[in-house]
């Protein structure tokens, strides 16, 4: 069974692009999150343009707090990344509810497979459904750099 937590009271979220504080979402990934560490900010403009965005806000403030993205077609096929809660807001609920409120819209698309790749969250993301590859010798990977 997965957990389908409410966001805590006091926030929203929203899949409006032009909400998602660009310049917040840089400065956390760029300088606080290891797999996007010196990201450019003209990389991430590109990458939010091509991606379903979630950020969450507090209803108050209007406030940023969190953010996550998905490559996808809406169809069959997802990838979560760039899931990131402001440290200010940690143990609150709210990235839980986040990965929740992603995991859910896509399911609503009929989407059949979400992928994503966590160093060190493996226990978060297993309580919403997320589970190690069957047979990850299956899968093969082009990179083209660090």
């Amino acid at each position: 069974m997965t957990d389908t937590p409410s966001l805590p009271e006091g926030y929203a979220i929203s899949t409006d692009p032009a909400r998602v504080d660009r310049e917040r979402v840089h400065h956390w990934l760029s300088t606080d999150a290891y797999w996007a560490l010196g990201r450019a900010r003209e990389k991430q403009d590109r990458a939010i343009e091509g991606s379903l965005n979630f950020g969450v806000y507090g209803t108050a403030s209007g406030e940023q707090v969190a953010y996550a993205r998905v490559i996808t077609v809406r169809a069959t096929f997802g990838w979560l990344c760039d899931v990131y809660v402001d440290p200010s807001v940690r143990g609150k609920g709210v990235g839980g509810a986040l990965v929740a409120a992603v995991r859910d819209e896509l399911r609503s698309y009929g989407v059949r497979r979400v992928l994503l790749a966590t160093h060190d969250a493996h226990g978060v993301y297993a309580r919403y459904g997320f589970a190690e590859l069957e047979r990850p010798g299956d899968w093969m990977a082009l990179v083209f750099g660090p």
